[in-house]
């Protein structure tokens, strides 16, 4: 892994436009002699052509220019601006780091600059939160309280309360996905309720609940009973499709404990039962976690060994095509024991061409870029452990500025 400290702390200092908070980023080693050459320069740029050049600028680079001069914070927090950016940049996807179990702060690693910003979240009081994110907007749904859900722009600061969602507040499983519309910026929050029925230890009630920011409203779209299978945490939205892990309780072999469903947000309610559409994982896994890379459903996870199919050997990359899963991509071994120490579960999550990779135990960060076919370390995370048992989880965004909840 690469040594050298690269990250920067987020300012407390902001200022505002009538739908946009920013926060200002400093970063360590500032080159003077560099800002006043530019502020120099601004003097015989007109405003358009300065902020068509500004419009190149890296995501975090747009908020130093914003402390450069009164005309370029003007320029950079303008409406027109930002829309144009919106459209003109292409951002890779950030990823967040928590620093503590305990305080919702942390850092995020910018893939394009390999920096890591430090950024503190709104909503949330600690980390055990439920997260998923599409198109620049996270969504935390509370895991203790099961009363609290908030949708937000962790770039702006910008955020949402929603409403809970209807059904039993104290299921024994939850997992939580959201869709953005990009044209619209309209999106979906998709909550996949699972709880044993009472007196009978294979059999599950499956609940779905849909909320729509365009109505503000929920809806149960579907109830099932399964047998032999729950499902848990992991759900991800991908074409306008829901998918979902669930995991066998039943006499299925250890090499078959992890299935898909999924279901077509876009379909009417049928009595077609969801186990129909269950396609098997791709070999023993000891955890999966699934993504949405361009519209393209993509599951990492940890291949468990032939013997001891609960113990992790490596982790693997695949991609769904029709009902079939390709594989993409293996973890070297020099990257998987380049960790240190890896539990059987991880955390990992992506979108646009990237994935990334971290173990529970501890801060360190690999990024598989998909188009690539690429492995490599992210810059020395900030982020240190500081006793045995300390546990390292985090999330995977897109930095945007022009989209708000």
């Amino acid at each position: 892994m690469e040594e050298e400290n690269q990250w920067v702390s987020h300012s407390i200092s902001s200022f505002t436009i009538p739908y946009l908070e920013f926060h200002s980023f400093s970063e360590l080693h500032e080159q003077n002699d560099k800002e006043v050459a530019a502020v120099y320069m601004d003097l015989i740029l007109p405003d358009d052509l300065l902020e068509r050049i500004l419009a190149y600028l890296p995501i975090a680079s747009i908020f130093r220019a914003g402390s450069v001069c009164k005309r370029w914070r003007e320029i950079v927090t303008s409406k027109r601006f930002i829309r144009n950016y919106s459209l003109a940049a292409s951002p890779k996807p950030w990823y967040f780091m928590f620093t503590s179990s305990d305080e919702p702060v942390g850092y995020a690693y910018d893939q394009v600059l390999r920096k890591w910003h430090g950024i503190d979240l709104p909503c949330i009081d600690t980390s055990n939160w439920s997260i998923a994110s599409s198109c620049g907007l996270v969504c935390f749904m509370d895991n203790d309280r099961r009363r609290e859900l908030y949708v937000c722009n962790p770039i702006t600061f910008c955020w949402r309360a929603v409403v809970e969602p209807p059904g039993p507040r104290f299921s024994d499983y939850r997992a939580l996905a959201i869709s953005v519309d990009r044209a619209s910026h309209n999106y979906k929050i998709l909550v996949v309720k699972s709880r044993q029925v009472p007196g009978n230890l294979f059999q599950w009630n499956l609940s779905i609940y849909m909320y729509k920011s365009q109505s503000m409203t929920w809806g149960m779209i579907l109830t099932e009973s399964l047998t032999g299978w729950r499902a848990g945490d992991e759900s991800v939205i991908c074409n306008g499709v829901l998918y979902f892990l669930i995991y066998s309780i039943g006499s299925v072999g250890p090499e078959n404990r992890h299935g898909l469903i999924m279901y077509n947000l876009g379909s009417q309610p049928s009595s077609d039962l969801l186990m129909r559409s269950f396609i098997a994982a791709p070999c023993a896994l000891t955890c999966g976690r699934l993504m949405n890379l361009k519209e393209k459903l993509v599951l990492v996870g940890g291949i468990g060994k032939p013997d001891r199919p609960g113990v992790i050997k490596g982790i693997g990359i695949w991609a769904l095509k029709g009902r079939e899963w390709q594989e993409i991509a293996r973890m070297p071994h020099k990257y998987f024991y380049g960790f240190g120490e890896f539990d059987d579960v991880f955390a990992s999550s992506g979108t646009d061409d990237l994935v990334y990779i971290q173990s529970y135990g501890a801060p360190a960060l690999l990024i598989f870029d998909l188009s690539l076919k690429q492995w490599k370390w992210s810059q020395k995370s900030p982020v240190t452990k500081k006793f045995p048992l300390q546990l390292f989880t985090g999330f995977c965004f897109e930095a945007r500025l022009e989209i708000s909840p």
